[in-house]
């Protein structure tokens, strides 16, 4: 009885010390957004565009940081939809959050310029 009443006891400490850590990213809707994009018969921009600056809006309002990528994807999105200001604007915050993107991103935006 001891035995049994002494696990018990651990057990229920060991659970209730359990936290679930944090959310590093709020991923939302951006890898189903993605998969979509690469889907060539259900590819819409627009909607695309609109998906991934409500995940942006999401996560700013949870104070939670977006993924790697979604702003260099979102960007991708504008200059596909002619909105190269808004591009650079996403380019430049894939940069600021994730600065290992730095290289990549530059090497998009020159990729652009060079565009006929």
């Amino acid at each position: 009885m001891i035995k049994t009443g002494g696990l018990l006891l651990l057990v229920t400490l060991a659970t209730g010390c359990v936290q679930t850590p944090p959310k590093l990213y709020q991923w939302d809707s951006y890898q189903p957004s993605v998969y979509q994009h690469y889907q060539a018969d259900t590819a819409n921009l627009t909607e695309q565009v609109e998906i991934l600056e409500a995940a942006v809006e999401k996560a700013q309002a949870g104070g939670v940081s977006v993924p790697p990528g979604l702003h260099a994807h979102l960007g991708m999105l504008y200059f596909n939809t002619g909105r190269e200001q808004d591009a650079r604007v996403q380019f430049a915050a894939e940069k600021a959050l994730f600065p290992e993107s730095t290289h990549f991103m530059d090497y998009i935006l020159k990729a652009q310029k060079d565009m006929p």
